[in-house]
């Protein structure tokens, strides 16, 4: 019963220790948008609207689990699209929203694999570029590099 005790009190510790993966996407699901007419494209699009919890990560560094949406091929990438779903379910897919994918940009090359991925990076939101994602991590680095 000790031992239960003490392992118990090891793995709520180490949840309890910042922004962990899961954590992450979690708060980020947590966004709202709002209907707004965007002149230059001539028609109505979401705006991204971020809650006191996102705008607390924006600039701090996260870190992230996610599987990797190649771009330009099945090669090492620095830079991507992760999602938090594996590529059937992304949300290029039609399986999920765009609060479930974010661009990277990586200090050095991540080796594509189908497996997930943890990422650590400083976090940025976007609630006016249309043409790019609302969410992107920059001075991204592998974490569980095999």
């Amino acid at each position: 019963m000790k031992q239960f005790l003490i392992l118990f009190f090891l793995i709520l510790a180490s949840g309890l220790n910042g922004q962990n993966s899961s954590t992450t996407w979690n708060t980020l699901g947590k966004i709202t948008f709002k209907k707004e007419f965007d002149a230059a494209l001539g028609f109505k699009i979401d705006k991204p609207i971020f809650g006191e919890e996102i705008k607390a990560l924006s600039g701090k560094i996260v870190e992230i689990k996610g599987y990797i949406i190649p771009t330009d091929g099945y090669k090492s990438h620095t830079e991507f699209i992760l999602s938090a779903f594996p590529y059937n379910m992304c949300f290029f897919c039609g399986g999920a929203g765009p609060e479930t994918v974010m661009e990277i940009y990586a200090k050095t090359p991540v080796k594509f694999t189908s497996e997930a991925v943890t990422l650590r990076g400083k976090l940025e939101l976007n609630e006016n570029d249309v043409n790019r994602l609302i969410y992107a991590m920059t001075e991204a680095e592998q974490v569980d590099a095999k």
